[in-house]
Protein backbone atom coordinates (compact mmCIF):
# COMPACT_ATOMS: atom_id res chain seq x y z
CA UNK A 1 0.00 0.00 0.00
CA UNK A 2 1.52 3.37 -0.99
CA UNK A 3 2.56 5.80 1.72
CA UNK A 4 -0.12 8.54 1.85
CA UNK A 5 2.36 11.02 3.33
CA UNK A 6 4.97 10.61 0.59
CA UNK A 7 4.87 12.74 -2.55
CA UNK A 8 6.93 13.21 -5.66
CA UNK A 9 7.30 16.91 -4.82
CA UNK A 10 6.62 18.80 -1.59
CA UNK A 11 6.44 22.58 -2.08
CA UNK A 12 6.67 24.79 1.02
CA UNK A 13 5.01 28.14 0.34
CA UNK A 14 2.39 29.27 -2.19
CA UNK A 15 3.74 32.67 -3.25
CA UNK A 16 5.19 33.65 -6.62
CA UNK A 17 7.90 30.98 -6.57
CA UNK A 18 6.22 27.98 -4.96
CA UNK A 19 2.83 28.36 -6.61
CA UNK A 20 4.31 28.87 -10.08
CA UNK A 21 6.54 25.81 -9.76
CA UNK A 22 3.58 23.70 -8.60
CA UNK A 23 1.55 24.99 -11.55
CA UNK A 24 4.34 23.93 -13.90
CA UNK A 25 4.53 20.40 -12.51
CA UNK A 26 0.79 19.85 -11.95
CA UNK A 27 -0.11 18.51 -15.44
CA UNK A 28 2.64 15.84 -15.27
CA UNK A 29 0.65 13.44 -13.08
CA UNK A 30 3.22 13.59 -10.31
CA UNK A 31 1.96 13.74 -6.72
CA UNK A 32 2.49 17.31 -5.50
CA UNK A 33 1.84 18.60 -1.98
CA UNK A 34 1.58 22.34 -1.36
CA UNK A 35 2.08 23.46 2.25
CA UNK A 36 0.91 26.95 3.19
CA UNK A 37 1.55 28.51 6.58
CA UNK A 38 -1.62 30.58 6.41
CA UNK A 39 -5.17 30.13 5.19
CA UNK A 40 -7.14 31.48 2.25
CA UNK A 41 -7.51 35.23 2.61
CA UNK A 42 -11.19 36.05 3.20
CA UNK A 43 -12.97 38.03 0.49
CA UNK A 44 -14.65 40.85 2.36
CA UNK A 45 -15.23 44.58 2.13
CA UNK A 46 -12.20 45.27 4.32
CA UNK A 47 -10.03 44.04 1.44
CA UNK A 48 -10.48 47.50 -0.08
CA UNK A 49 -10.63 49.57 3.09
CA UNK A 50 -7.56 51.77 3.65
CA UNK A 51 -8.07 51.95 7.40
CA UNK A 52 -8.38 48.17 7.75
CA UNK A 53 -5.48 47.34 5.42
CA UNK A 54 -3.00 50.11 6.21
CA UNK A 55 -3.83 51.79 9.50
CA UNK A 56 -5.00 48.73 11.46
CA UNK A 57 -2.88 46.20 9.55
CA UNK A 58 -5.71 43.70 9.57
CA UNK A 59 -4.02 41.21 7.26
CA UNK A 60 -0.44 41.57 8.44
CA UNK A 61 1.06 38.57 10.23
CA UNK A 62 0.85 39.15 14.02
CA UNK A 63 4.53 38.63 14.65
CA UNK A 64 7.65 40.61 15.45
CA UNK A 65 11.24 40.21 14.34
CA UNK A 66 14.27 41.70 16.07
CA UNK A 67 16.73 44.18 14.54
CA UNK A 68 20.48 44.35 15.13
CA UNK A 69 19.96 46.62 18.14
CA UNK A 70 17.65 44.13 19.84
CA UNK A 71 14.48 46.10 19.09
CA UNK A 72 11.30 44.39 17.95
CA UNK A 73 9.62 45.49 14.71
CA UNK A 74 6.57 44.25 12.76
CA UNK A 75 7.63 42.96 9.33
CA UNK A 76 5.47 43.48 6.25
CA UNK A 77 4.67 39.79 5.77
CA UNK A 78 1.36 38.14 5.00
CA UNK A 79 0.72 34.43 5.42
CA UNK A 80 -2.05 33.46 3.02
CA UNK A 81 -2.49 31.22 0.01
CA UNK A 82 -0.76 33.24 -2.70
CA UNK A 83 1.81 34.64 -0.28
CA UNK A 84 2.79 38.28 -0.60
CA UNK A 85 1.37 38.41 -4.13
CA UNK A 86 -2.03 38.84 -2.47
CA UNK A 87 -0.82 42.32 -1.50
CA UNK A 88 1.77 43.22 -4.15
CA UNK A 89 1.16 45.94 -6.73
CA UNK A 90 1.47 43.42 -9.62
CA UNK A 91 4.21 45.48 -11.29
CA UNK A 92 5.97 42.71 -13.23
CA UNK A 93 9.27 43.97 -14.65
CA UNK A 94 12.12 42.04 -16.17
CA UNK A 95 15.56 42.72 -14.77
CA UNK A 96 17.69 44.63 -17.30
CA UNK A 97 20.39 42.60 -19.13
CA UNK A 98 23.01 44.65 -17.27
CA UNK A 99 21.56 43.50 -13.93
CA UNK A 100 22.86 39.99 -14.64
CA UNK A 101 26.43 41.29 -15.03
CA UNK A 102 28.71 42.89 -12.47
CA UNK A 103 27.70 46.52 -11.88
CA UNK A 104 29.71 49.11 -10.03
CA UNK A 105 27.64 51.27 -7.67
CA UNK A 106 28.60 54.25 -5.55
CA UNK A 107 28.92 52.07 -2.44
CA UNK A 108 30.28 48.87 -3.97
CA UNK A 109 29.77 46.07 -6.44
CA UNK A 110 26.55 44.36 -7.48
CA UNK A 111 27.84 40.87 -8.38
CA UNK A 112 27.26 39.01 -11.62
CA UNK A 113 24.79 36.16 -11.78
CA UNK A 114 25.97 32.68 -12.85
CA UNK A 115 23.38 32.85 -15.65
CA UNK A 116 22.70 35.62 -18.16
CA UNK A 117 19.60 37.49 -19.26
CA UNK A 118 19.41 35.21 -22.30
CA UNK A 119 18.97 32.18 -20.02
CA UNK A 120 15.92 33.77 -18.41
CA UNK A 121 14.41 35.46 -21.47
CA UNK A 122 12.17 32.63 -22.73
CA UNK A 123 10.89 32.11 -19.19
CA UNK A 124 10.25 35.84 -18.79
CA UNK A 125 8.02 35.63 -21.85
CA UNK A 126 6.16 32.63 -20.46
CA UNK A 127 5.81 34.32 -17.07
CA UNK A 128 4.38 37.49 -18.65
CA UNK A 129 1.80 35.48 -20.55
CA UNK A 130 0.89 33.28 -17.59
CA UNK A 131 0.43 36.23 -15.20
CA UNK A 132 -1.59 38.28 -17.74
CA UNK A 133 0.96 41.10 -17.86
CA UNK A 134 -0.18 44.14 -19.82
CA UNK A 135 2.57 46.18 -21.43
CA UNK A 136 4.45 46.92 -24.63
CA UNK A 137 8.00 45.75 -25.22
CA UNK A 138 10.18 48.23 -27.07
CA UNK A 139 8.93 51.38 -25.32
CA UNK A 140 11.72 51.32 -22.75
CA UNK A 141 15.02 51.88 -24.61
CA UNK A 142 16.90 50.13 -21.79
CA UNK A 143 14.75 47.03 -21.74
CA UNK A 144 16.28 43.76 -22.89
CA UNK A 145 15.56 41.86 -26.10
CA UNK A 146 12.34 39.88 -26.16
CA UNK A 147 11.24 36.78 -28.04
CA UNK A 148 7.55 37.71 -28.01
CA UNK A 149 5.44 40.77 -27.35
CA UNK A 150 3.24 40.91 -24.25
CA UNK A 151 0.06 38.92 -24.78
CA UNK A 152 -1.99 41.88 -23.52
CA UNK A 153 -1.75 45.56 -24.53
CA UNK A 154 -0.73 48.14 -21.94
CA UNK A 155 -3.26 49.65 -19.58
CA UNK A 156 -3.91 53.08 -21.08
CA UNK A 157 -2.97 56.20 -19.17
CA UNK A 158 -5.85 58.27 -17.85
CA UNK A 159 -5.73 61.95 -18.86
CA UNK A 160 -3.59 63.34 -16.01
CA UNK A 161 -1.03 60.56 -16.33
CA UNK A 162 -1.04 60.88 -20.12
CA UNK A 163 -0.23 64.56 -19.65
CA UNK A 164 2.58 63.58 -17.28
CA UNK A 165 3.94 61.17 -19.90
CA UNK A 166 3.79 63.87 -22.57
CA UNK A 167 5.55 66.37 -20.29
CA UNK A 168 8.30 63.86 -19.52
CA UNK A 169 8.84 63.30 -23.22
CA UNK A 170 9.16 67.07 -23.70
CA UNK A 171 12.09 66.90 -21.24
CA UNK A 172 13.81 64.43 -23.58
CA UNK A 173 12.96 61.43 -21.39
CA UNK A 174 11.46 58.05 -22.28
CA UNK A 175 8.45 57.16 -20.13
CA UNK A 176 6.83 53.81 -20.89
CA UNK A 177 3.76 51.86 -19.88
CA UNK A 178 4.33 50.04 -16.62
CA UNK A 179 4.00 46.26 -17.09
CA UNK A 180 1.24 45.17 -14.76
CA UNK A 181 -0.58 41.90 -14.13
CA UNK A 182 -4.31 42.55 -14.11
CA UNK A 183 -7.46 41.16 -15.67
CA UNK A 184 -9.19 43.59 -18.00
CA UNK A 185 -12.70 42.87 -19.20
CA UNK A 186 -14.56 43.56 -22.43
CA UNK A 187 -17.51 45.91 -22.42
CA UNK A 188 -20.94 44.37 -22.85
CA UNK A 189 -20.81 44.90 -26.63
CA UNK A 190 -17.45 43.15 -26.96
CA UNK A 191 -15.70 46.43 -27.75
CA UNK A 192 -12.65 48.08 -26.25
CA UNK A 193 -11.37 46.93 -22.91
CA UNK A 194 -12.26 48.84 -19.79
CA UNK A 195 -11.01 48.63 -16.25
CA UNK A 196 -12.31 45.90 -14.00
CA UNK A 197 -13.75 46.80 -10.61
CA UNK A 198 -10.34 46.27 -8.96
CA UNK A 199 -8.78 48.82 -11.30
CA UNK A 200 -11.72 51.19 -11.03
CA UNK A 201 -11.25 51.68 -7.32
CA UNK A 202 -7.44 51.96 -7.38
CA UNK A 203 -7.03 49.13 -4.87
CA UNK A 204 -3.77 47.63 -6.10
CA UNK A 205 -0.70 48.60 -4.07
CA UNK A 206 -0.90 46.82 -0.73
CA UNK A 207 -4.54 45.73 -1.08
CA UNK A 208 -5.86 42.23 -1.68
CA UNK A 209 -8.22 42.17 -4.66
CA UNK A 210 -11.84 41.58 -3.77
CA UNK A 211 -12.86 40.75 -7.36
CA UNK A 212 -9.81 38.59 -8.23
CA UNK A 213 -8.70 40.94 -11.01
CA UNK A 214 -5.09 41.15 -9.81
CA UNK A 215 -2.73 38.46 -11.07
CA UNK A 216 -1.77 36.93 -7.75
CA UNK A 217 -0.31 33.46 -7.30
CA UNK A 218 -3.50 32.00 -5.83
CA UNK A 219 -5.66 33.00 -8.79
CA UNK A 220 -3.09 32.34 -11.52
CA UNK A 221 -1.38 29.19 -10.24
CA UNK A 222 -2.69 27.57 -7.06
CA UNK A 223 -6.31 27.18 -8.06
CA UNK A 224 -5.55 25.87 -11.58
CA UNK A 225 -2.97 23.45 -10.13
CA UNK A 226 -5.53 22.09 -7.68
CA UNK A 227 -7.75 21.10 -10.61
CA UNK A 228 -5.31 18.24 -11.19
CA UNK A 229 -6.18 15.19 -9.05
CA UNK A 230 -2.62 14.55 -7.89
CA UNK A 231 -2.09 18.04 -6.43
CA UNK A 232 -3.01 18.70 -2.80
CA UNK A 233 -2.91 21.79 -0.60
CA UNK A 234 -2.76 21.89 3.19
CA UNK A 235 -3.31 25.30 4.79
CA UNK A 236 -2.43 26.47 8.30
CA UNK A 237 0.62 24.22 8.01
CA UNK A 238 3.78 25.80 9.38
CA UNK A 239 6.95 23.90 8.45
CA UNK A 240 9.26 24.00 11.47
CA UNK A 241 12.24 21.99 10.20
CA UNK A 242 13.55 19.62 7.57
CA UNK A 243 15.17 16.34 8.61
CA UNK A 244 17.75 14.39 6.64
CA UNK A 245 19.07 10.85 6.44
CA UNK A 246 22.26 10.02 8.38
CA UNK A 247 24.45 11.10 5.44
CA UNK A 248 22.86 14.55 5.39
CA UNK A 249 22.48 14.30 1.61
CA UNK A 250 18.71 13.70 1.43
CA UNK A 251 15.76 15.42 3.08
CA UNK A 252 13.67 12.59 4.49
CA UNK A 253 11.01 14.51 6.43
CA UNK A 254 9.22 17.84 6.26
CA UNK A 255 8.06 18.45 9.82
CA UNK A 256 4.84 20.45 9.89
CA UNK A 257 2.99 22.02 12.79
CA UNK A 258 -0.70 22.17 11.92
CA UNK A 259 -3.19 24.72 13.22
CA UNK A 260 -3.86 22.69 16.35
CA UNK A 261 -0.10 22.55 17.10
CA UNK A 262 -0.02 18.87 16.16
CA UNK A 263 3.25 17.86 14.44
CA UNK A 264 3.05 15.68 11.34
CA UNK A 265 5.67 14.54 8.84
CA UNK A 266 5.60 14.45 5.07
CA UNK A 267 8.28 13.32 2.67
CA UNK A 268 9.05 13.85 -0.99
CA UNK A 269 11.43 12.71 -3.67
CA UNK A 270 12.01 16.44 -4.08
CA UNK A 271 11.47 19.14 -1.45
CA UNK A 272 11.11 22.75 -2.61
CA UNK A 273 11.43 25.64 -0.18
CA UNK A 274 9.66 28.88 -1.17
CA UNK A 275 8.79 30.64 2.09
CA UNK A 276 10.19 34.08 1.23
CA UNK A 277 13.83 35.09 1.55
CA UNK A 278 13.75 35.62 5.32
CA UNK A 279 11.64 32.62 6.27
CA UNK A 280 13.37 30.27 3.81
CA UNK A 281 16.73 31.13 5.36
CA UNK A 282 15.21 30.77 8.83
CA UNK A 283 13.85 27.31 7.98
CA UNK A 284 17.24 26.11 6.73
CA UNK A 285 18.96 27.51 9.82
CA UNK A 286 16.37 25.86 12.08
CA UNK A 287 17.07 22.53 10.35
CA UNK A 288 20.67 22.27 11.60
CA UNK A 289 21.76 18.75 12.49
CA UNK A 290 24.94 16.79 13.08
CA UNK A 291 25.80 16.75 9.38
CA UNK A 292 24.78 20.38 8.88
CA UNK A 293 25.71 22.10 12.18
CA UNK A 294 25.46 25.63 10.72
CA UNK A 295 22.10 24.97 9.11
CA UNK A 296 20.86 22.84 6.26
CA UNK A 297 22.63 23.51 2.92
CA UNK A 298 24.97 25.95 4.66
CA UNK A 299 28.48 24.54 4.34
CA UNK A 300 29.34 27.81 2.55
CA UNK A 301 28.08 29.91 5.48
CA UNK A 302 26.01 32.11 3.16
CA UNK A 303 22.53 31.01 4.26
CA UNK A 304 20.86 34.02 5.84
CA UNK A 305 23.54 36.42 4.56
CA UNK A 306 23.40 38.99 1.73
CA UNK A 307 19.84 40.05 2.57
CA UNK A 308 18.51 42.74 0.18
CA UNK A 309 15.21 44.60 0.06
CA UNK A 310 15.62 47.58 -2.34
CA UNK A 311 16.11 51.21 -1.39
CA UNK A 312 12.67 52.68 -1.92
CA UNK A 313 10.95 56.02 -1.63
CA UNK A 314 7.20 56.52 -1.89
CA UNK A 315 6.56 60.17 -2.73
CA UNK A 316 3.48 62.31 -3.25
CA UNK A 317 3.60 65.37 -5.51
CA UNK A 318 0.76 67.89 -5.64
CA UNK A 319 -0.64 68.60 -9.08
CA UNK A 320 -1.68 72.18 -9.87
CA UNK A 321 -4.65 70.74 -11.71
CA UNK A 322 -6.92 68.12 -10.13
CA UNK A 323 -5.84 64.54 -10.66
CA UNK A 324 -9.01 62.58 -11.34
CA UNK A 325 -7.10 59.43 -12.16
CA UNK A 326 -8.71 56.29 -10.80
CA UNK A 327 -5.96 53.84 -11.75
CA UNK A 328 -2.64 55.65 -11.57
CA UNK A 329 -0.21 52.73 -11.80
CA UNK A 330 0.43 52.85 -15.56
CA UNK A 331 3.74 54.70 -16.11
CA UNK A 332 7.44 54.07 -15.45
CA UNK A 333 10.73 55.80 -16.27
CA UNK A 334 14.19 54.19 -16.48
CA UNK A 335 16.30 56.96 -18.05
CA UNK A 336 18.60 57.02 -15.03
CA UNK A 337 18.48 53.32 -14.20
CA UNK A 338 22.16 52.78 -15.07
CA UNK A 339 23.49 56.31 -14.55
CA UNK A 340 23.20 59.90 -15.77
CA UNK A 341 25.25 62.64 -17.37
CA UNK A 342 26.30 63.92 -13.95
CA UNK A 343 26.66 60.58 -12.12
CA UNK A 344 28.66 57.51 -13.14
CA UNK A 345 26.67 55.04 -11.06
CA UNK A 346 23.13 53.59 -11.29
CA UNK A 347 20.35 55.70 -9.77
CA UNK A 348 17.32 53.43 -10.18
CA UNK A 349 13.83 53.62 -11.62
CA UNK A 350 10.65 55.66 -11.17
CA UNK A 351 7.14 54.26 -11.42
CA UNK A 352 3.68 55.34 -10.43
CA UNK A 353 1.99 54.19 -7.23
CA UNK A 354 -1.63 53.54 -6.50
CA UNK A 355 -3.24 56.91 -5.81
CA UNK A 356 -3.33 58.37 -2.30
CA UNK A 357 -6.70 58.63 -0.64
CA UNK A 358 -7.76 60.89 2.23
CA UNK A 359 -7.43 58.15 4.86
CA UNK A 360 -3.83 57.43 3.89
CA UNK A 361 -2.96 61.13 3.80
CA UNK A 362 -4.55 61.66 7.21
CA UNK A 363 -2.32 58.91 8.57
CA UNK A 364 0.74 60.75 7.22
CA UNK A 365 -0.26 64.18 8.56
CA UNK A 366 1.92 64.15 11.71
CA UNK A 367 5.04 63.53 9.62
CA UNK A 368 4.13 66.29 7.18
CA UNK A 369 3.48 69.02 9.76
CA UNK A 370 4.29 72.36 8.12
CA UNK A 371 5.03 70.84 4.73
CA UNK A 372 1.64 71.48 3.15
CA UNK A 373 -0.66 74.45 3.25
CA UNK A 374 -2.97 74.25 6.30
CA UNK A 375 -5.96 75.49 4.29
CA UNK A 376 -5.91 72.40 2.03
CA UNK A 377 -8.16 69.66 3.53
CA UNK A 378 -7.07 66.05 3.20
CA UNK A 379 -9.83 65.35 0.68
CA UNK A 380 -8.63 68.20 -1.55
CA UNK A 381 -5.01 67.15 -1.15
CA UNK A 382 -5.90 63.62 -2.20
CA UNK A 383 -7.72 65.03 -5.24
CA UNK A 384 -4.49 66.73 -6.37
CA UNK A 385 -2.05 63.97 -5.35
CA UNK A 386 0.24 62.32 -7.90
CA UNK A 387 2.16 59.43 -6.37
CA UNK A 388 5.58 58.06 -7.33
CA UNK A 389 7.63 55.03 -6.31
CA UNK A 390 11.41 55.42 -6.57
CA UNK A 391 13.42 52.20 -6.49
CA UNK A 392 17.20 51.93 -6.08
CA UNK A 393 19.41 48.88 -5.76
CA UNK A 394 20.39 47.51 -2.38
CA UNK A 395 23.78 45.77 -2.34
CA UNK A 396 24.21 42.20 -1.02
CA UNK A 397 26.42 42.80 1.99
CA UNK A 398 27.21 39.65 4.02
CA UNK A 399 26.58 41.47 7.31
CA UNK A 400 22.97 42.13 6.26
CA UNK A 401 21.66 38.83 7.43
CA UNK A 402 18.99 36.61 8.98
CA UNK A 403 19.82 34.67 12.15
CA UNK A 404 17.85 32.78 14.79
CA UNK A 405 18.19 33.05 18.54
CA UNK A 406 17.92 30.16 20.99
CA UNK A 407 14.13 30.57 21.05
CA UNK A 408 13.92 30.37 17.28
CA UNK A 409 13.03 34.05 16.87
CA UNK A 410 14.10 35.77 13.67
CA UNK A 411 16.77 38.45 13.89
CA UNK A 412 17.33 40.69 10.86
CA UNK A 413 20.48 42.82 10.72
CA UNK A 414 20.32 45.58 8.13
CA UNK A 415 22.37 48.66 7.26
CA UNK A 416 19.66 51.03 6.03
CA UNK A 417 22.25 53.49 4.63
CA UNK A 418 23.53 50.91 2.14
CA UNK A 419 23.95 52.47 -1.34
CA UNK A 420 21.36 55.23 -0.96
CA UNK A 421 23.31 58.01 -2.73
CA UNK A 422 21.86 57.08 -6.11
CA UNK A 423 18.32 57.08 -4.75
CA UNK A 424 18.88 60.53 -3.26
CA UNK A 425 19.97 61.79 -6.67
CA UNK A 426 16.94 60.17 -8.29
CA UNK A 427 14.68 62.06 -5.90
CA UNK A 428 16.41 65.33 -6.78
CA UNK A 429 15.94 64.59 -10.49
CA UNK A 430 12.20 64.26 -9.91
CA UNK A 431 12.06 67.25 -7.56
CA UNK A 432 13.71 69.57 -10.08
CA UNK A 433 11.21 68.61 -12.80
CA UNK A 434 8.04 69.18 -10.81
CA UNK A 435 7.32 72.65 -12.14
CA UNK A 436 7.67 71.47 -15.73
CA UNK A 437 5.36 68.54 -14.97
CA UNK A 438 2.48 70.68 -13.73
CA UNK A 439 3.23 70.09 -10.03
CA UNK A 440 3.90 72.42 -7.12
CA UNK A 441 7.69 72.66 -7.10
CA UNK A 442 8.29 72.61 -3.36
CA UNK A 443 5.83 69.88 -2.38
CA UNK A 444 7.30 66.39 -2.83
CA UNK A 445 6.25 64.58 0.31
CA UNK A 446 7.44 61.23 1.61
CA UNK A 447 4.67 58.65 1.78
CA UNK A 448 4.51 55.43 3.72
CA UNK A 449 2.20 53.10 1.84
CA UNK A 450 2.31 50.87 4.91
CA UNK A 451 1.11 53.27 7.58
CA UNK A 452 1.23 50.73 10.39
CA UNK A 453 4.86 49.69 10.03
CA UNK A 454 7.03 50.55 12.98
CA UNK A 455 10.29 51.31 11.19
CA UNK A 456 11.85 51.20 7.70
CA UNK A 457 13.46 47.82 8.31
CA UNK A 458 9.93 46.39 8.39
CA UNK A 459 9.44 47.07 4.68
CA UNK A 460 10.25 43.53 3.60
CA UNK A 461 8.06 43.27 0.48
CA UNK A 462 11.08 42.99 -1.86
CA UNK A 463 13.22 40.69 0.29
CA UNK A 464 15.85 38.65 -1.54
CA UNK A 465 19.30 37.09 -1.52
CA UNK A 466 19.59 34.93 1.60
CA UNK A 467 20.16 31.56 -0.12
CA UNK A 468 22.06 32.67 -3.21
CA UNK A 469 22.79 30.46 -6.21
CA UNK A 470 26.13 30.15 -7.96
CA UNK A 471 28.72 27.89 -9.56
CA UNK A 472 31.00 27.68 -6.52
CA UNK A 473 29.79 25.71 -3.47
CA UNK A 474 32.22 27.69 -1.32
CA UNK A 475 30.40 30.98 -1.99
CA UNK A 476 26.81 29.91 -2.72
CA UNK A 477 24.18 27.64 -1.23
CA UNK A 478 22.48 26.57 -4.47
CA UNK A 479 23.64 25.48 -7.91
CA UNK A 480 22.31 27.08 -11.10
CA UNK A 481 19.24 24.79 -11.01
CA UNK A 482 18.52 26.16 -7.52
CA UNK A 483 19.33 22.79 -5.94
CA UNK A 484 21.29 22.89 -2.71
CA UNK A 485 24.96 22.03 -3.27
CA UNK A 486 24.94 19.99 -0.06
CA UNK A 487 21.59 18.18 -0.36
CA UNK A 488 20.54 16.12 -3.35
CA UNK A 489 16.75 16.64 -3.24
CA UNK A 490 16.41 20.17 -1.82
CA UNK A 491 15.56 23.22 -3.96
CA UNK A 492 14.81 26.89 -3.17
CA UNK A 493 12.71 28.88 -5.67
CA UNK A 494 11.69 32.16 -4.06
CA UNK A 495 13.78 35.35 -4.28
CA UNK A 496 16.29 33.86 -1.84
CA UNK A 497 18.36 32.68 -4.81
CA UNK A 498 19.10 36.22 -6.11
CA UNK A 499 22.81 37.20 -6.05
CA UNK A 500 21.72 40.82 -6.63
CA UNK A 501 18.35 42.53 -6.79
CA UNK A 502 18.51 45.19 -9.51
CA UNK A 503 16.17 48.15 -9.18
CA UNK A 504 12.84 46.69 -10.28
CA UNK A 505 10.20 44.65 -8.48
CA UNK A 506 11.56 41.08 -8.15
CA UNK A 507 8.33 39.09 -8.63
CA UNK A 508 8.57 38.40 -12.37
CA UNK A 509 12.12 37.11 -12.03
CA UNK A 510 10.99 34.76 -9.24
CA UNK A 511 8.12 33.56 -11.44
CA UNK A 512 10.35 33.05 -14.49
CA UNK A 513 12.91 31.18 -12.41
CA UNK A 514 10.21 28.91 -10.95
CA UNK A 515 9.18 27.98 -14.50
CA UNK A 516 12.83 27.32 -15.35
CA UNK A 517 13.40 25.14 -12.27
CA UNK A 518 10.06 23.45 -12.90
CA UNK A 519 11.30 22.28 -16.30
CA UNK A 520 14.46 20.95 -14.65
CA UNK A 521 12.39 19.04 -12.08
CA UNK A 522 10.11 17.57 -14.74
CA UNK A 523 13.18 16.19 -16.49
CA UNK A 524 14.58 14.89 -13.20
CA UNK A 525 11.32 13.22 -12.18
CA UNK A 526 11.00 11.50 -15.55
Amino acid sequence: MPDSTHYDVVVIGTGAGGATLAHRIAPSGKRVLLLERGDFLPRERDNWDSTAVFVKGKYRAPEFWIDKHGNEFPPEVNYYVGGNTKFYGAALFRLRPQDFAELRHHDGISPAWPLRYEDFEPYYTEAEHLYRVHGRHGEDPWGGPYSAQYAYPPVEHEPRIQQLSDDLEKQGLHPFHLPIGVDLTQDENGGATHYSACIRCNRVDGFPCLVRAKSDAQVICVEPALQHPDVELITNARVVRLETDPTGRTVTAVVVRLAGEEEVRFSGDVVVVACGAVNSAALLLASANERHPAGLANSSGVVGRHYMRHNNLALMAISKEPNNTQFQKTLALHDWYLGSDDWDFPLGGIQMLGKSDAEQIHGEAPRWAGAVTPDMPFEVLAHHAVDFWLCGEDLPRPENRVTLDSDGRIHLALDESNNIAGLDRLRHKLQHMLGRLGMHEHHLLSRSIYLHKGMPIGATAHQAGTVRFGDDPATSALDTDCKAHDVDNLYVVDTSFFPSIGAVNPSLTAIANALRVGDHLLARLR
